[in-house]
């Protein structure tokens, strides 16, 4: 089976039977095809246009675009180095991204040359850093919404996949020095073939680094802030029975027994041990306390849930 083949392989797998299962897929399409606009908004209003390097594949085409003179466009050089990225990926790591890479490649190189042809002028032409600020700010909250909808972003991704596969150093690590090469290599584009002044284009390296760092931030903030989880220990020996079966029905989250004798008392209890997302603990709480007000919690942060309606173990 050739590269191709697996393509369209990994592309058949990617697409539901069930109807409802489809349903749901075509909502997730739709929300990310949403936040590839607004990526590509935020890269040429604010990135691009105000000559700001961001990181990973669109910041490597932005090098191009201006070490050319402008004569290549970002979408075009960036979606050729993501398909040949995606190929390799296939070909090496033996197994398909899924539609929603291809997806998210072939959409933001349209959503970038749509951008480009209507917006010519950087929005805060007179504000670098608040066009870096506000710029990774919105390309975090767009990559980090797609995350939370299965997207992939593809690009340098796949360069740390296949680095983590041959090497013993994390895909996080791998991408964090590509951006810091890329970022950095901006000084070398601007001032040996722009003709900046040092300090200027030292200020470009500095707006690039602002930009992936509010990026990160901003995507960690979605992606774990929506998947992070919190474990509560509930003791109400004369209501944990009704609190169980409202968790359990109201709620739809599963609830663990524990037999338990108190020190002082010498008497026998129940406690209830319940895991929820962080999003969910505060009404939560309120109906606990509507039902037992004389209740006894303990909340703790939950490392990792991994099962039935949190994450699966990779």
């Amino acid at each position: 089976m050739n590269i191709f083949e697996k393509a369209v392989d990994s592309i058949k797998k990617s697409i539901p039977t069930d109807p409802k299962l489809l349903r749901r897929e075509v909502k997730s399409y739709v929300m990310i095809t949403l936040c590839l606009g607004v990526y590509a908004l935020a890269l040429v209003a604010f990135i691009i246009n105000s000559e700001i390097v961001s990181g990973g594949v669109n910041g490597i085409s932005t090098l191009i675009f201006y070490a050319t003179g402008k004569h290549i466009p970002v979408a075009a050089s960036a979606f050729v180095i993501n398909v040949v990225l995606l190929l390799i990926g296939i070909r090496i790591l033996g197994k398909g991204f899924g539609l929603k890479t291809i997806w998210a490649i072939l959409g933001l190189s349209v959503f970038i040359t749509l951008w480009t042809n209507l917006i010519r002028e950087p929005i805060l032409a007179d504000d670098k850093f608040l066009s870096a600020v506000l710029g990774g700010a919105l390309i975090g909250v767009s990559v980090g919404t797609a995350f939370n909808y299965g997207g992939s972003t593809g690009g340098t991704d796949i360069i740390a996949l296949i680095v983590s596969k041959f090497h013993n150093v994390g895909p996080g690590r791998v991408i964090l020095w590509c951006d810091i090469f890329i970022i950095s290599s901006s000084f070398i584009v601007f001032h040996f073939f722009n003709g900046h002044s040092v300090v200027d284009s030292i200020r470009v390296v500095l707006y690039g680094f602002v930009t992936m760092g509010v990026t990160s931030y901003t995507i960690d903030l979605l992606v774990l802030g929506s998947r992070s989880s919190v474990q509560l220990l509930i003791n109400s020996a004369a209501h944990y029975e009704a609190i169980a079966e409202m968790i359990s029905h109201e709620k739809n989250r599963g609830v663990t027994l524990l037999n338990a004798e108190g020190y002082y008392s010498k008497k026998e209890t129940r406690i209830l041990l319940v895991v929820v997302r962080k999003y969910e603990l505060q009404p939560l709480m309120k109906r606990i306390k509507d039902i037992d007000p004389n209740v006894f919690m303990s909340v703790t942060n939950a490392l990792g849930v991994f099962g039935n309606g949190f994450e699966n173990i990779k």
